[in-house]
């Protein structure tokens, strides 16, 4: 019998998350069987047969009598405000895709409803608020099976993280600066607005390129701590509405060339970081990677060295459906390691 998963937010990575899940092998052993979130169901519906970013749904998707089925597959819908408010009784484990929860005194109030297990879709507010950080590839392998709350980390860790460990292992790592230009997000109004503490996210996000705060190095040096004190992030946000890109600048211990990084990244790709990471020398523009399931994609053509120790490189990503696959594997993976009882 599948193993029962509730998503909590069924907003952009919850939807994500369930098309990939049905779109993935996975789904014989883990099936979504509740959503939480408080949009009413026809739009929740609409929106999962509708979607401007990844296209229309690959199946059947109705509203009926105040459940969600797909394909003829019936999950229980529910619309409450708090974790105390709704009903995990059957639940597995509830993937915390709202975004609202971070803090471990706040997860702390699912295990207190009734679930057994939480898996967030961003980083914990800090490493000691959930029980592990694990970007896949690189740490799922800590996991234990006795873990309450973990975090598949985000996005954008999981696309650099891979990379750097790489590298650090292959090259050394010195120093690392890196610039992520990332996708416009619902944090963002369309036109000016009274919308956030924050003044540049006030601004109209589809008119301009506005830098904006990250915790990306913090999130880089919990999964790499060889690395810290070594990286410094910065973040913009561009008018595009999916796939975002990483510069990202690397002062190496050893000597390296463009044509040796390309190859050792390559290489990765076709074989130990293979369905995680790949390669291109295309002439690519973004749209190009859009519902790309890859972490990251190395631009080889972007590739450049300034003298023989700073090494410049181009990483693409969907922002969406990358991190949504990756989200899934932590789910699979944690999931076989639980005892017997629960499959």
């Amino acid at each position: 019998m599948p193993l029962r998963l509730a998503i909590n937010g069924y907003g952009r990575i919850g939807r994500c998350f369930l098309r990939a899940l049905l779109e993935s092998p996975a789904a014989l052993a883990l099936r979504v069987t509740a959503i939480n979130e408080p949009a009413d169901l026809d739009s929740m519906a609409y929106l999962t047969r509708y979607d401007s970013t990844h296209g229309r749904f690959p199946g059947r998707v109705e509203a009926v009598g105040g459940s969600l089925s797909i394909d003829g597959r019936t999950i229980r819908v529910s619309h409450a405000a708090t974790p105390e408010e709704t009903d995990w009784r059957g639940i597995d484990l509830v993937v915390e895709c709202s975004g609202r929860y971070a803090r471990r005194d706040e997860l702390d109030r699912f295990l207190a409803a009734g679930c057994p297990r939480v898996l967030l879709s961003h980083p914990g507010a800090s490493a000691a608020d959930v029980d592990a950080t694990i970007v896949a590839g690189i740490n799922e392998d800590s996991l234990t099976g006795s873990e309450h709350l973990v975090s598949a980390a985000s996005c954008t860790t999981n696309a650099v993280v891979p990379l750097l460990d790489l590298i650090h292992r292959e090259i050394g790592i010195d120093e690392v600066l890196l610039t992520t230009l990332h996708s416009v997000m619902n944090d963002q109004p369309l036109i000016d607005g009274y919308h956030h503490p924050d003044l540049r996210r006030t601004r109209s996000a589809m008119q301009s390129i506005i830098p904006v705060s990250t915790g990306l190095a913090r999130g880089v040096e919990r999964l790499l701590p060889a690395l810290a004190g070594r990286v410094q992030a910065k973040a913009i946000r561009v008018p595009t509405l999916n796939v975002s890109a990483i510069d990202l600048t690397i002062a190496t211990q050893r000597p390296v060339s463009a044509h040796s990084v390309n190859h050792l990244l390559a290489a990765a790709a076709a074989g130990s970081l293979r369905s995680r990471i790949a390669y291109s020398e295309a002439a690519h523009a973004s749209i190009d990677f859009n519902h790309d399931p890859h972490s990251a994609i190395v631009d080889g053509s972007q590739t450049r060295t300034a003298g023989s120790h700073l090494l410049n490189l181009f990483v693409w990503f969907d922002n969406e459906w990358g991190f949504a696959n990756r989200l899934l594997e932590v789910a699979a993976h944690w999931s076989r390691l639980w005892p017997a009882r629960h499959h």
